[in-house]
């Protein structure tokens, strides 16, 4: 979606609305945000908008050096994100009568101006009568304080004289049948270190989550390659499979006493038809262990992750270092080609289940209002991702400001057992100048229909949300008792039926 620029009237409306914002108390004691905001609006209103990249936000606002890298450092991708909430923080409260609107779509810099209707004078006339506007007004305000203060003086007392009367002895009858306890589940995920590598690569990354990955170590034996491709399936961050440790190595990781869910994370560049060492199937063949048990056996990147430059991620849970306080992972090569591994990824664990996994459909991750963490986008294949206004028919509506819509794919990574899978929706109305939705949306709304499947079963069928949950409004789907394919994975499609496909968020957890 462009900026809405005004030149017929030199912007006056523009440049007011980014003052309201900058003046206002949420921005003055943040000026960080405030100068972030301020160098992206007037950019745009200089028509330079095609000009603002990361790369010249690192540069110009946070006073970074040219030799900037993006891959390493993060600084523009997280406080952008703390603009867009607190810009919408701003519009909740001080701003929410500011009749143009400055916002950040998900996935670009340049800020949207939009204009939205006056509000209604019979809301304004309200406001005003409710001042105290002759002495009259004002003494019967006055005789409410004086009742509420004294309803305190009552509460107060009573209080007090509860108190004394609970300090005398008291007898309870025993309980006819004991109670069973139950167990609290934990609000949030293990609280522990987390250890991120990535084989065969020299220097540390920040991926589109914000989690640090640190260069290779720990590692014996084996050699690094440097991989070309430049894309790579199922991720928003293929520099994590740009490198690898290849031949038969093996990676000794001191670890704290305790239970770890193990991510290993493989990319297969080199063999393939369109790849520089042809092949396909069959060419890398390997065996990983952990502590001398097996975890892989004949393992096939290109066969798990259904084609070349796919990422594909194996999760192993109840993981733990041996006696001597070490994990031991061996990569060795069994048939043609050499072993290889693109990263490592150890996290505290859960015994006995996988940690939850939650995903957002945009390119930086999200705290939801119930305190849960959700990773951007990733697994994906397919699809685009779109940006919409907040919908005001959810207590959580950032969660809902964007999806992934198209013909699109998601492929989970699980392990052994039986998952809930939640997946979240929203549609507006689609008016036909609305240039964020796709062309063959606009001026049909209530037109979309699509199917979603589980490893080729249908699960729901005929999705209209807009039909279903109405205009604006979430729409959540649960399914339970699905089981991972043989690749270790949900694969989750969803299919048009008519026009495009679309989702918002999807949850994974133990069933």
């Amino acid at each position: 979606m462009s900026p809405i620029l005004v030149e017929s009237t030199g912007l006056e409306k523009e440049r007011a609305a980014l003052q309201a914002v900058l003046q206002s108390a949420l921005f003055v004691r943040s000026p960080t945000l405030a100068n972030l905001l301020s160098y992206l609006c007037e950019k745009t209103l200089a028509g330079e908008g095609d000009q603002i990249k990361e790369y010249s936000i690192a540069v110009d606002v946070f006073a970074r050096p040219d030799s900037f890298d993006q891959d390493v450092d993060s600084i523009v991708r997280v406080e952008a994100n703390r603009l867009r909430k607190r810009l919408a923080d701003f519009y909740k409260s001080e701003g929410a009568a500011q009749a143009m609107r400055i916002s950040i779509p998900i996935g670009q810099y340049v800020p949207v101006f939009e204009e939205l209707a006056q509000a209604s004078p019979q809301v304004v006339r309200g406001r005003e009568m409710a001042q105290p506007t002759s002495i009259g007004q004002a003494r019967a305000l006055l005789r409410r304080w004086w009742v509420v203060a004294f309803g305190l003086i009552v509460l107060v007392v009573g209080a007090l004289y509860l108190a004394k009367d609970r300090q005398r002895p008291q007898t309870f009858a025993p309980s006819p049948r004991p109670v069973a306890s139950v167990p609290e589940s934990p609000i949030g995920l293990p609280v522990g270190d987390e250890i991120r590598i990535l084989t065969g690569a020299t220097r540390r990354y920040v991926d589109h989550s914000g989690k640090l990955w640190g260069p290779d170590a720990h590692f014996t034996g084996g050699h690094a390659v440097q991989s070309s491709a430049q894309y790579t399936w199922r991720t928003q961050d293929p520099t994590i499979y740009r490198s690898s440790r290849q031949g038969d190595f093996s990676y000794n990781i001191p670890l704290p006493a305790g239970i770890y869910e193990l991510h290993l994370h493989f990319a297969e560049t080199f063999y393939g038809p369109e790849n520089a060492g042809g092949g396909g199937e069959g060419s890398r063949i390997m065996m990983v262990t952990a502590n001398g048990d097996p975890l892989l056996t004949n393992f096939d990147v290109i066969v798990d992750a259904a084609g070349a430059r796919t990422a594909d991620v194996k999760v192993f849970t109840d993981i733990a270092p041996a006696k001597d306080g070490l994990l031991h992972l061996n990569f060795s090569s069994v048939k043609g080609g050499d072993g290889m591994l693109s990263a490592i990824e150890i996290l505290p664990g859960i015994r006995g289940q996988l940690r939850p996994v939650r995903i957002v459909t945009r390119d930086v991750p999200y705290y939801s209002d119930d305190s849960h963490w959700w990773s951007a986008d990733t697994y994906f294949k397919g699809g685009q991702l779109a940006a919409m206004e907040e919908p005001t028919g959810t207590d959580d509506p950032e969660l809902y400001s964007t999806e992934r819509w198209g013909n699109f794919s998601y492929a989970i990574p699980v392990t052994p057992g039986r998952y809930v899978v939640t997946l979240h929706f929203i549609e507006r109305h689609i008016h036909a100048a609305d240039r964020s939705q796709p062309s063959s949306l606009q001026g049909s709304p209530g037109t979309r229909l699509f199917n979603v499947f589980c490893n080729r079963k249908l699960i729901l069928r005929d999705v209209n949300v807009l039909e279903q949950a109405g205009e604006g409004r979430p729409m959540v789907r649960r399914v339970s008792g699905l089981e991972p394919d043989t690749q270790g994975k949900l694969l989750l499609e969803f299919v048009p039926v008519q026009y495009y496909a679309t989702v918002t968020a999807i949850e994974v957890v133990p069933e």
